[in-house]
Order: C-alpha cells, then sequence, then structure tokens
C-alpha cells in the first residue's frame, strides 16, 4: 500500500502520485469476491450470538406487508430535536394518506427526568389526535377501531441505542445527539411510553419499536407488493432484511425462535470488517478514522456513506494541496472551508459531478479517469467540450470552497472532478457489495461463475433504498448495479428492482404496528 509519503514527489513524479492515488481507490473483482465472502462469514457470526460488530439485531417483525393492508395506524418518530406525529392510512391497494405534525423537543427535556420528556411525547400525540382528527372513511365508526373499538395502534421510532428483546419491548442503553434524560438508561423504551399514555387516560397502545432501515423495508415492502431487503444509503448506512429463522441461530432458546417462518433482521451493516482486515483502506481513510468522533468502528459507514465521503475527498485534495516540494493543486493555497474539519460536504461532490455532466449526463462508464497532466500543459489546445465541462467545475468551485475564480485552473478543475468519482465509485460499488451479500445469504443468488444452485427463484427481488447519495448522488445506483452484476451476474441484477422507500422512520413505524397487530 502506497504512504502518504507518496506525495513527496519531484514535479517529474506528478503523475505517478496521480496514479497511485488512483490505484488505491480500485476495487478489482478478486477483492470484491474476497470482501463478500468475508461480509457472509460475519453475517453468519452475527446470526449466531450476540455482541458482535455485526450484531445481525433480531427485531421480532415475522412478516412484511404485501400492499393489501388496511387501517389506520400512528407513529411517532423522536431522534433529535424534533419529534413527529404521524397518521398512516393504508388504502388495500399499495397505497396510503399521510398525516403529520413535528413537535420541537426543548433541551430541558431532553436533560431532564424521563417522566416529563415521556409525557411530554404523551402530550403531543394527543395535541396531534385533537388537531388532526380521524378521517371518517368507516360508515361514521371510529377508523381507529383496530383491535377494539376505543385503541389506536401506534409504532415508535427510537434513534437511540436500544436491546431490543420483543417487537414490543426494548431496554434503553445509553443516550446520544444531546439528550441525558435521566433514570431511563437500562428500561424498557416502550413502556415508558405507555406508562405515560395510561397516565393521561389516553386510548393508545404502542405496540411497536422499530428502526428506519427496518420501516425503510416494511414502507416498500406496502408499496411495492413486498421487499426482502430495506436499506439505508444517505448519511449513515445499514441493511433490514427477512431472514429464515433456522439461521438466526441465537434465537435457539427463545419462544420466537422456535416458531420457524422468517423474522427481519436489523444486520447493522456498517460495523462490517470493524478490523479492517479485508477492506481496502487507504491512508485518506486511515486519516479520517483517526480523528473521528468513533476511531476504528463504522469502518464500513466511512467508507460509503455521505457523512463521511466529502472527508475522504478533503484529505486526497489537502494532500495534493500539501505535496512538496511542489503543490500539485490550488498552487498551494485552500480556503476556510477546505481547512475545516468535514468541510466539504459530500453534497458539493454531487454538485461537481453534476457541473461536469451537464445537461448531457453522460456518465464515464468506469468512473472518470486519471487526469492526464501532460494534456493541460497547453490548455487552449483541448477540445471545447471539456473545456466548457471544466469551466461549469470550475464555477462550482468556487462558490461552494471559497476560491476566487483566478486560483483555480482548469488543470485543478479536472483533478478536483477525478477526486469526487474516485470517491463515491468505490462506495457505490462496496454498496452493492452489501445487497449482494443478502441476496447470496437469502438464497436468491450465488457467486457469478459458482456451481451452486439457488434455494429461492424468484421473478422479482424487491429492494428498498432510501438516503441522499441514492436518490440523489449522480449514477450512484448505476454504478451499485454495475457491482451486483459482477459479483452476482447480470440475471440475478436484471431481477432486482431497486424503489424508494420513503420515510422508513414515519410510515415504516406504523406499517411495524400493523405487523404487530398481524402478529398477535
Amino acid at each position: 500500500m502506497p504512504s502518504t509519503s507518496a506525495l513527496f514527489a519531484k514535479p517529474a513524479d506528478a503523475q505517478h502520485v496521480l496514479d497511485s492515488i488512483h490505484d488505491q481507490f480500485q476495487l478489482g473483482r478478486e477483492t470484491m469476491l474476497d470482501l463478500t465472502g468475508q461480509f457472509l462469514e460475519e453475517f453468519k457470526v452475527g446470526l449466531s450470538g450476540y455482541n458482535h460488530p455485526m450484531a445481525m439485531i433480531p427485531t421480532f417483525v415475522t412478516g412484511v406487508p404485501d400492499g393489501t393492508e388496511t387501517g389506520t395506524f400512528l407513529a411517532l418518530d423522536l431522534g433529535g430535536t424534533n419529534m413527529r406525529v404521524c397518521e398512516v392510512v393504508l388504502h388495500g391497494d399499495k397505497t396510503f394518506t399521510l398525516r403529520q405534525q413535528k413537535y420541537k423537543v426543548s433541551d430541558a427535556l431532553k436533560t431532564g427526568e424521563a417522566t416529563v420528556l415521556f409525557d411530554y411525547l404523551a402530550d403531543s400525540v394527543d395535541a396531534f389526535l385533537t388537531s388532526h382528527p380521524p378521517p371518517s372513511s368507516h360508515g361514521g365508526q371510529d377508523p381507529f377501531s383496530e383491535p377494539t373499538a376505543d385503541v389506536v395502534h401506534l409504532g415508535l421510532t427510537f434513534s437511540f441505542p436500544v436491546e431490543q428483546t420483543a417487537l414490543d419491548s426494548g431496554t434503553i442503553l445509553t443516550w446520544t445527539k444531546g439528550f441525558s434524560a435521566k433514570h431511563a438508561i437500562g428500561k424498557d423504551v416502550v413502556k415508558l411510553l405507555q406508562d405515560a399514555f395510561d397516565r393521561k387516560h389516553m386510548h393508545v397502545k404502542c405496540v411497536a419499536l422499530v428502526n428506519d432501515t427496518v420501516g425503510a423495508l416494511l414502507s416498500r415492502a406496502y408499496t411495492g407488493g413486498g421487499c426482502v431487503l430495506g436499506a439505508i444509503f444517505g448519511t449513515g448506512t445499514n441493511g433490514a432484511y427477512v431472514e429464515d429463522l433456522s439461521n438466526l441461530r441465537k434465537l435457539a432458546n427463545d419462544p420466537a425462535g422456535s416458531r420457524g417462518g422468517v423474522m427481519v433482521v436489523n444486520t447493522e451493516w456498517g460495523a462490517f470488517n470493524n478490523t479492517r482486515s479485508h477492506l481496502p483502506s487507504t491512508p485518506f481513510d486511515n486519516a479520517l478514522d483517526r480523528q473521528s468522533i468513533n476511531p476504528t468502528f463504522q469502518a464500513f459507514e466511512k467508507m460509503i456513506s455521505g457523512m463521511y465521503l466529502g472527508e475522504v475527498t478533503r484529505n486526497i485534495l489537502l494532500a495534493l494541496v500539501d505535496a512538496a516540494p511542489k503543490s500539485l493543486l490550488f498552487g498551494g493555497k485552500t480556503t476556510v472551508v477546505l481547512n475545516t474539519h468535514y468541510g466539504f460536504d459530500t453534497s458539493f461532490m454531487s454538485g461537481v459531478e453534476e457541473a461536469w455532466e451537464g445537461a448531457e449526463a453522460r456518465p464515464d462508464p468506469q468512473g472518470a479517469p486519471v487526469p492526464q497532466l501532460s494534456a493541460f500543459e497547453n490548455p487552449e489546445k483541448l477540445d471545447a467540450d471539456t473545456k466548457v465541462r471544466l469551466e461549469r467545475v470550475r464555477a462550482v468551485l468556487v462558490k461552494d470552497l471559497g476560491f476566487v475564480e483566478a486560483d483555480i485552473s482548469l488543470r485543478d478543475a479536472v483533478i478536483v472532478r477525478w477526486v469526487c468519482s474516485l470517491v463515491a465509485r468505490r462506495a457505490a460499488l462496496l454498496s452493492g457489495l452489501a445487497v449482494a451479500t443478502v441476496l447470496i445469504q437469502t438464497g436468491r443468488a450465488v457467486f457469478k461463475g459458482f456451481s451452486d444452485k439457488l434455494t429461492k427463484n424468484e421473478d422479482k427481488i424487491s429492494v428498498g433504498v432510501d438516503g441522499s447519495l441514492i436518490e440523489f448522488y449522480p449514477h450512484f445506483e448505476e454504478t451499485l448495479r454495475e457491482s451486483l452484476r459482477i459479483l452476482v451476474g447480470e440475471e440475478v441484477e436484471k431481477k432486482v428492482e431497486i424503489g424508494l422507500a420513503k420515510d422508513g422512520s414515519g410510515v415504516g413505524a406504523a406499517l411495524c404496528a400493523l405487523q404487530a397487530a398481524k402478529q398477535l
């Protein structure tokens, strides 16, 4: 592995520096097969026991909707400064109606007594039901008529560390995100909320505890008529999929595990290969990890999620700026944005790539090629189309990074565009690798070129996704699909239907309440 000392190079070796960086970010088929094999091994370990980085958390959700279900359910989404109460009306034709209201959670509530916080949550649900009367779509009857005439089923999305022990039970392990409510750690979050409802004599029953990844799976299952995997590719990353209970060996002595059938498993795949024994880390990844708030943790997430891609890119750009004896980028100049930890947002990368493509949206099939610096010794000889594209990139760098136009050459622009493409392409290929792992684990695929037989040969494989990268980053899904073709072959890749599963923390929680009703 080349070290950062490679950036101490004579001017004549500048091209070698770029070539070396490019090579560090490439993922050949053998490397991808090796990574997928390790992914499957960590799945197996996590399914067999507790306290592993790849947690493979049982969710106790033993089925997914298919779009024919009807009913009205509530969702409560608590994860930060704001909380939401949502009402979801399922129409039974793969469509639903959503009404929601946000409520602010003050610092006093975050740090005070837990009972006060949960009383506020209950008050917010009460206020929502008062200001948003249920639709009278049941012939004058109370539409909240399941399971009894006067009880509303509610699903809770609780975005804090929890050890889930049943569909409607989970112990709070710790607070994060500025919360530190007293006398909550070690207690059942569902009971804390239900006690608050009961203190106020509300006819609301919290029947399900869910995270946003499981919610994405359920949301897509409802609108798509079934789903085997829900995946988040946004600020963070995670996946939840439908697993045969016979493979969930750590539930062997649990009544839930002895019933047979299936269960949704929350993988927590952002922690894949935390030991970095297989992931192809670069000096730029190592620098990010060393300076992060959680060194050595979430190794996979740090290579593929929106929170980190901009920082990996920034590390590369700064290494080129700082190259000695002569800078290789921006003439050695920087800006406040470029000098600030996490100052180079992943949205800047997207903006650079969109500027390069323009209205034509012409992707490079294998990502951006290594810039040939010799071509920029006489920039006036560049073809007109390339000049136009690079001028657009230069304008984005002026706007987003705070450079003056004179400090950015066309050579600088092509290098920045190449670095953005390099980092994003690796992220998308690795994201596809995670999807391929689930397909192989569930018997819907085998490694391309291997003679193993499928145990589930379906015409359609539905995958629900959410997150800014998969939704907005140029060609992210196309590259993810390329990864699938490399690993499991074109025939399986064509079966995979990737659809957006919006609002897993809202709609998904309501659908989890639906599943709870079905499992009673």
